[in-house]
């Protein structure tokens, strides 16, 4: 089970780990061990999300989310195969943990009266020490 909030909670036969090779430099080990992590999860599928999540999971824009709501991740900072996995699992996590909240709208504000009174105070003032400093004409 991976565990989003205390709310909700993914089964793993979900989520679909897949081992592949890394890429890069790799000594010995590079054209044998599968130490990569390609990890799936078909969100639309899923039991684990409500509808109102799916929506905004697409919403996102993401690149690794596909138009069909499958959202894929390769995992490969890690040597470590195990590594690599939770560091999968994890990255899939923050990407639902995105979507389960919602954004709040923004409401548009102006300045108050004082506030821009404020501001154009401050910009004579500016603007009376700038010509201060004026070249001084010789009788």
């Amino acid at each position: 089970m991976l565990r989003i909030n205390h709310n909700t909670l993914i089964p793993d036969s979900e989520i679909e780990l897949t081992p592949i090779r890394s890429q890069g430099p790799g000594g010995q080990n590079v054209n044998k061990v599968a130490t990569a992590i390609h990890l799936r999860f078909d969100s639309k599928a899923s039991t684990a999300l409500s509808p109102e999540v799916k929506e905004r999971l697409l919403a996102l824009r993401d690149k690794r989310i596909s138009d069909d709501g499958v959202i894929n991740l390769k995992a490969q900072r890690s040597r470590s195969q195990d590594k690599n996995k939770a560091d999968a699992r994890e990255r899939l996590a923050r990407i639902i943990q995105s979507a389960l909240s919602e954004r709040k709208i923004r409401k548009p504000t102006r300045p108050s009266r004082g506030a821009k009174e404020k501001r154009l105070a401050d910009k004579a003032r500016r603007s009376q020490l700038k010509q201060s400093r004026g070249k001084f004409a010789d009788d």
